[in-house]
Parts: C-alpha cells; structure tokens; sequence
C-alpha cells in the first residue's frame, strides 16, 4: 500500500485539524496538506513526466512544505530521495547521479547544484521561507484524485548512507519495510496521540523524518522549529508552548539539551517523549538527562538498513531505578523490536554464548531488500536472509543487547580484541572528561594499540596523560588502557553528530608519517 493513503485516511477524518507548523505557528491543517501532497503529485507528473518508481530528491532544509514534497512525490508513485542539506554539493551530486534521480528539489537557489547536476536530472527551486511556488501549493492545477496504487514491494525511499567509509549507498526501503517501521513503534516505542506535536529538530532526510508517518496516522501536528533545526534554548521555551511535544534526537542532541535546560531551570516542561538514538549514550549522559528533564526517554538502535527497529528500550526499563540490573539495561539498547529477530553470531554466522561478544545480525519484515544498483554490497550485508549489521555486541539472559563497537572499530592488540566503547566509558567516569573516542593505531610490537583522543571539560583545570593512565589503571584491565592520551578542543563529527573515527585514524597516520 502506499503510505500516501495514510495522509489521506487523516485528511478525510479530521481536515481541519493543525498538520504544518513553523513554531507555533499553522502553516496548513490536514485538509490543506494532503491538497497540497495531490498537487505536487500531479505537478510532478503533468509537468516533469514523473512515473511510478522515478526518483525524485529532496535536498532542502527542513521546512513546513518539506513533508508536503515527500508526500506528493509518493503521491505519485516515486521515489523519495531525501538528501541531507548539510551535504557538500558534490556529495549531493554523487547522490542524484547514483539513484538515477529525474528531478531535485532545493532550498537556496538553483546555484546550489549549479555545477554538480547531472544531466538528466531537473532542478526546482524552494524558497524555504515563503514555502512552496503557487504552481505547487495548490493556486492552480487539478490535484490528483488518489495516490497511485504501490505494492508492498514497491520502492519507497532511498535512503544514502552517510559514507564515512566510502561512498555513501542507497538503501532501498519499500513501502512495506516503512509499515513495518511504522507498526512496531506503536507496539514496542511509544504511543502517538491527536494532540501530540512531532517536533523535527533533526534532518527530516534522516531519522527524524521516519518518525513522520506514526505522527500523520494518528493526526498530530508536525513541527519545524523558527530556527530551521536544533537550538537548545529554542526547545527549552517552544516545548511548554506547544505542549505534547515528541522528537528524535541523536545523543549529543540529548546532551545539549541537557546544558541548556540546567542554565535555564527548564525541567521538561511540555515534552513527553524524547526517542534517542544513532550513536552512543553513555550512562552518565542518560542519568544526567533523567534526572534533570525526568520520565520522557525512550532508546531505540536501528541502521538505515533496518530503519529505527532493531531495538527499544522504553522508558519502563530506563526509569526504572529498582530493578537489580537497572545499570546495565541502561547501558544496553534493549530488546528486539516486535518486527524483528535479532543474534549475535561468530563470522562463520553461529550463535554467540550469552554474554559474549560477536556481531549482530537481524531479520524481520523492515530489513531492507538491499542496496541500490549495489549487488556486491548486498550480498556482503545480506547473507541467508539476515542483515549483517557490522556493530558488535552482547546479549544477556533477559535478552538485553548491548553495543559494544563496530566490528571495523574493534582493536586487536597482541590477538586479543579490545573494545573502543569499553575504555571511553571508562575514561567518561573521570569528570574532568567531556568528550572521548578511542581508536587504534598500527604497532610494531602489538599489531595495534590504543589512543584515546580526549576533550577537557571547560571547567577543569589542567589535565595530565599521568593522571589519566591511572584512573585507567583503576577501572580497566591494564592491557585495554591507552598508551596515548592525545588533547582535542573538539571531536570530528559528521552531519548527525556520530564522532568520525576514520579522521582520527587519519590524523594519527599523518602524525606517524616521516
């Protein structure tokens, strides 16, 4: 089916009721949306010959009308290709050329792509403050009468990875693995009520904008905050106003937030869930994060290709101070979604011991069918029907998986494995810490070792590699410790905030070069 029905079901049922927002301002309610959807559909096809399965991208900031683009271009039977605005115009250009896309949509002005479009491809301009062209937004044209019939199977979205090791690929998600998605947020997640307000801090080309369609089903309003993304000070005073507030944040989303409702005296007023995931939280930040805004938190571990329903852990478990195991189910990323199986398996794909490290593998109706025009790549991930997911981890009795690293970040020193996310969260409990990422480099002796790049908090005095070496000492096994400590005033980051451990890896080589 297509999810496009969903918008009109919504539509149909409660027309009036607010959809589109900037701030807390209405920019359209659900009649006005779905309208709106049905004429770009038809604009698309009218005017630009788009059929069902063409691709059409979306590189734009997010914006009210961003939703309504998705909409309409699935309206139509295409292909949603969100590319995130933050990407370098070559990269962006990669993207259209690899998915074969007929059209783009843009923030900014044509000049954007000027150089980086190919041939093939048409680009229409957004004004992402005054919205959508009159010739979109519904002053002229007939709109479609319905969506365009999609088979389950059918393409949805393209989703690009973010290519820090590479080229970024197209994950093929069908409408069916979106449904998926979708189902099992209600069921394992969190609830979505009418009155509830989806706000999109995060890129909507991304994980955020998953979260859309549990939000259009049930007929809550989509918000895009004034600033276009993520301020925390911004969230402090929006989400009181808005009430009912939901979102998804990446951890250090979740961090600054934290700092920001601490100067402020903001408790968590008007927020009701926070879904957090795409990185590491470290159990410091989510105990920080409980205590100051409280019962709003919900994990979950997904890819994009199993998009957000690998795990969940509710806010049940995250609250939950009494239970004997409380830390350690802190630390995990929970228990499979209801969609899904999830092992932790050897290379040669048999089933880890409890408690023992290996790789994750899953499989379940949201596992995607594959990459784009990628065979190699798809035969690599998916193997007998399983996602090879390259993170490792554990599980435990109770079927708690905890993260460990990516199988590409584990370290082998003397033949032994050590795990990056072992020694940052040891070295994390120091207080004069606040950032920290560990890597290996090459050793003549030992294959690799250990270097821990290390960010001073600003309110700590002097910090020496000394000191650290023995709080090290005190809390892990002293072949897993750092044999270097190197001072950073911040982190390479990639556009979602995951820590670049390639660029440290990088910079360590280009430190041992002669």
């Amino acid at each position: 089916m297509n999810v496009s029905e969903w918008l009109v079901r919504t539509a149909r049922r409660c027309p009036e009721a607010p959809a589109l927002m900037l701030g807390e301002q209405v920019v359209a309610n659900y009649g006005q949306f779905a309208e709106r959807a049905a004429r770009i559909g038809a604009m698309l096809r009218q005017a630009h010959g788009i059929q069902p399965g063409d691709r059409v991208a979306i590189f734009m900031k997010n914006c009210p009308d961003y939703l309504a683009l998705l909409y309409g271009i699935w309206f139509c039977g295409a292909v949603a290709v969100p590319i995130n605005a933050k990407l370098h115009a070559r990269e962006a250009g990669y993207i259209l050329e690899n998915a074969g896309c007929r059209l783009v949509f843009v923030s900014g002005g044509a000049e954007v792509l000027s150089e980086n479009l190919p041939t093939d491809c048409v680009l229409r301009a957004i004004d992402a403050q005054e919205g959508l062209d009159p010739g979109i937004a519904g002053q002229t044209g007939d709109p479609l009468a319905a969506p365009e019939p999609r088979a389950g199977s059918d393409l949805a979205w393209l989703f690009y990875t973010s290519g820090t090791t590479g080229k970024p690929k197209g994950v093929m998600l069908t409408f069916a693995n979106l449904q998926a998605m979708t189902y099992a947020y209600f069921v394992d997640v969190d609830d979505v009520l009418p009155q509830d307000a989806a706000v999109y801090a995060a890129p909507i080309s991304h994980g955020a904008g998953l979260y859309n369609f549990m939000h259009v089903l049930r007929g809550s309003r989509h918000v895009i905050p004034k600033s276009g993304g993520f301020d925390a000070a911004e969230l402090c005073a929006l989400a009181p106003r808005l009430q009912n507030v939901t979102m998804f944040a990446a951890p250090t989303m979740v961090n600054r937030l934290v700092g920001a409702a601490r100067q402020l005296g903001y408790r968590g007023e008007g927020l009701r869930t926070i879904v957090y995931g795409g990185g590491p939280m470290y159990l410091p930040d989510i105990q920080a994060a409980c205590d100051q805004l409280g019962d709003r938190f919900v994990q979950i571990y997904g890819q994009g290709e199993c998009p957000m329903a690998l795990t969940c852990l509710p806010r049940s478990d995250i609250m939950d101070r009494r239970h004997a195991r409380w830390q350690q189910r802190l630390a995990s990323v929970g228990v499979a979604q209801s969609c899904v199986r999830i092992r932790v398996v050897d290379p040669e794909g048999r089933d880890r011991a409890i408690g023992e490290i290996g790789e994750i593998i899953a499989s379940g109706a949201p596992v995607m069918p594959g990459y784009w025009e990628n065979p190699a790549a798809t035969q690599t991930t998916i193997r007998d029907g399983w996602l090879w997911t390259g993170d490792m981890g554990s599980l435990d009795e109770d079927g708690y998986l905890t993260l460990r690293d990516r199988s590409k970040d584990v370290i082998i020193s003397g033949g032994t494995n050590i795990y990056p996310r072992e020694v940052e969260d040891a070295l994390l409990l120091h207080p004069a810490i606040s950032e920290v990422s560990v890597v290996g480099r090459p050793s003549a002796e030992w294959g690799e070792e250990v270097v821990a790049f290390v960010v001073i908090a600003t309110s700590a005095e002097n910090l020496s590699a000394e000191e650290l070496d023995a709080h090290c000492r005190a809390h892990i096994a002293g072949f897993k410790r750092p044999k270097a400590y190197l001072f950073e005033e911040a982190l390479p980051k990639n556009n979602y905030g995951k820590v670049l451990k390639t660029a440290l890896r990088e910079k360590l080589a280009e430190q041992s070069d002669p």
